[in-house]
């Protein structure tokens, strides 16, 4: 196991180099100058744009500023700083990260506890009414934008009804990320629930379920240890890619509620041209769709005892 570590974590440098560099060339790339940006339709002469372009280094070759900032990363834990207030990108990642990360892992919680909850009520009960049930409301929800589903539950609960706040305050506190955890939570909730149903659909009428019915073991057992144990499998496989996405994937929904957090951000620095905030964001975002590939590889051998690493 230790070997087979070792050997992804050497693996994920070039995943990590090459990802990085995609990004750092895209958002480099892009039409628009952020220099002659800070200064809006006024404008600036000729040597005072060139003089802050050779400060911020935007005038090297683009492989050079992607050496510099990777350089500054690996040795220095340092991101740079955003062009228009020179604040320090991992003071802008200390303030948005850990609101989204509070966000993701209430719509994590909610994915993980209703979906498979949902999943496993369907798939014991396959082709009956709960069953149905399950698959009408799931095949709902997975047809409705999140932004159309964040405007109801906003409309419905906060302006109509009342219960909510129509958007998060600057603590954005537990009791205010419900209605937004929910909201990106919702889509990938159902595609957990309908993973799980059918793949205990599935795994209910494998031979090795028949074997320990014939047994004689207690339904718990044979529901807890045998059935769940092999149908988490695939779910397992995408909850760990999903809570990058939740992570990333949060503009629209954070966008809605007003939530200061990574999703903001990023839009902000697209706008804004900042793109030393932006490479820095989605940066920290790779690592975590790294890391979280790996765990969900590890988790595997838990789940089924017949996979093992060497």
């Amino acid at each position: 196991m230790g070997r087979y570590v070792a050997r992804r974590l050497l693996q994920m440098i070039p995943v990590f180099i090459g990802t990085t560099l995609l990004i750092f060339l895209m958002v480099y790339t892009l039409p628009g100058d952020p220099v002659r940006g800070l200064f809006g339709d006024k404008g600036a002469d000729p040597a005072t744009l060139a003089a802050m372009r050779h400060q911020l280094g935007l005038d090297q070759p683009i492989l050079q500023q992607y050496w510099n900032y990777m350089t500054g990363i690996v040795l220095h834990f340092d991101f740079g700083n955003q062009i228009a207030s020179g604040r320090p990108v991992t003071d802008v990642l200390g303030d948005a990260f850990p609101v989204t990360l509070r966000l993701a892992a209430m719509a994590f919680l909610i994915e993980i506890v209703l979906g498979i909850g949902l999943g496993m009520i369907a798939g014991l009960r396959a082709g009956r009414l709960a069953d149905n049930a399950v698959l009408v409301v799931t095949l709902l929800i997975i047809s409705i934008p999140v932004f159309v589903l964040g405007f109801i539950v906003k409309s419905v609960f906060a302006f109509q009804l009342g219960w909510i706040e129509p958007n998060v305050s600057g603590e954005a506190k537990w009791d205010e990320l419900i209605a937004p955890a929910v909201v990106l939570g919702s889509l990938s909730l159902a595609y957990v629930a309908r993973l799980t149903r059918t793949t205990m659909a599935e795994n209910l009428r494998s031979d090795y379920m028949r074997t320990a019915v014939a047994k004689g073991l207690p339904k718990r057992r044979i529901v807890g240890v045998h059935l769940m144990r092999n149908s988490l499998i695939p779910v397992v496989t995408f909850l760990g890619t999903d809570l990058g996405a939740l992570m990333g994937g949060a503009v629209v929904t954070e966008g809605l509620f007003n939530v200061k957090g990574i999703g903001g951000t990023i839009y902000e620095s697209i706008v804004r041209r900042e793109g030393t905030t932006l490479v820095g964001l989605v940066t920290v975002l790779v690592l975590v769709y790294l890391f979280m590939s790996l765990l969900v590889d590890l988790l595997y051998a838990v789940l089924d005892p017949r996979i093992r690493y060497a």
